[in-house]
């Protein structure tokens, strides 16, 4: 049984992430948020220790190694732009990283924590839940056993509608979130590297704080995409049925559907890491540099 910590604890993301160390059969030791409204933490872990203060998290953390009983993975759900300063310290706390997205949010960033890495002996993973999908796997398996020169059309949409708060938190901060393309994207840039590899030219047509769309050429497709949090994007039909969100991945003009299994991705990517078999650092690193050039285009 492996021991977590956990920070960032009252975020969107982090019950996914504490229900995936339950699931693995491990256990959470202690968490930490400045949010202190975090009674979902009783359906998995009620005896975890909590803290609303780093510096008391950072003590009691230190305590535990001293004590020979310490932490083997801190997991990090921490607003984008805390993630290398918490990821830092989860490898001189003498543990592992697991961390939501996007894992940085400038390339450069991967280069020092490479190095952290190697000093401490410990590993840092990032979640890229859609490398376990079923579909999304079958997709690539069966785009690398086509024709080598066939060129794919694909067009990829993800529409997740959200309020007026979005823009008020943290996640409307272009310096803190990275801007729509990298924090609500990220999932799906990381699909396509991994499906059809590098991107060869990148032309963003729409950047706004509320959605971002462009093409991206590939060695072997051209892919028109859309990222959005307005509400207008939102197809005639979802809007109909009360629908608050639609993802569409059309190849080749074939609607490859994928909008089912999402809530136990974050589970298959805790056993695969807790096996030795994660995505790390190198995994995620051409999936940052293009987040990060979309970020600093001109539409």
């Amino acid at each position: 049984m492996k021991r977590f910590a956990l920070i960032g604890a009252a975020g969107f993301i982090a019950p996914r992430h504490m229900k995936a160390i339950k699931e693995t059969s491990n256990d959470l030791v202690v968490a930490m948020d400045k949010f202190d409204s975090i009674g979902i933490i009783d359906q998995y872990f009620p005896r975890a220790d909590f803290f609303t203060e780093f510096e008391r998290f950072d003590r009691y953390i230190e305590k535990l190694r001293r004590e020979k009983n310490g932490i083997d993975f801190l997991t990090v759900c921490t607003p984008n732009h805390l993630h290398d300063s918490h990821i830092r310290f989860g490898l001189r706390s003498h543990a592992s990283v697991i961390c939501e997205k996007p894992l940085v949010l400038n390339p450069w960033n991967l280069e020092a924590l490479m190095d952290e890495e190697k000093e401490s002996g410990q590993k840092v993973f990032t979640i890229l839940q859609l490398r376990h999908h079923p579909v999304i796997i079958n997709l690539k398996n069966r785009i690398q056993q086509s024709d080598l020169n066939h060129i794919w059309k694909i067009d990829l949409k993800y529409i997740t509608i959200r309020g007026k708060w979005y823009q008020r938190s943290w996640k409307g901060d272009v310096e803190k979130s990275g801007g729509i393309a990298t924090n609500i994207g990220i999932h799906f840039f990381d699909m396509l590297i991994w499906i059809f590899g590098n991107p060869i030219e990148n032309v963003v047509a729409v950047q706004k704080n509320d959605k971002a769309s462009g093409r991206i050429i590939f060695t072997n497709a051209e892919v028109d995409w859309l990222v959005s949090i307005d509400e207008n994007d939102l197809p005639v039909n979802e809007k109909i049925e009360g629908k608050h969100s639609f993802r569409s991945l059309n190849v080749d003009g074939e609607d490859i559907e994928f909008n089912n299994g999402f809530t136990d991705l974050h589970t298959e990517s805790y056993r695969a890491i807790i096996s030795g078999n994660g995505f790390g650092l190198n995994d995620v690193r051409k999936t940052i540099e293009l987040v990060h050039d979309i970020r600093n285009k001109k539409s």
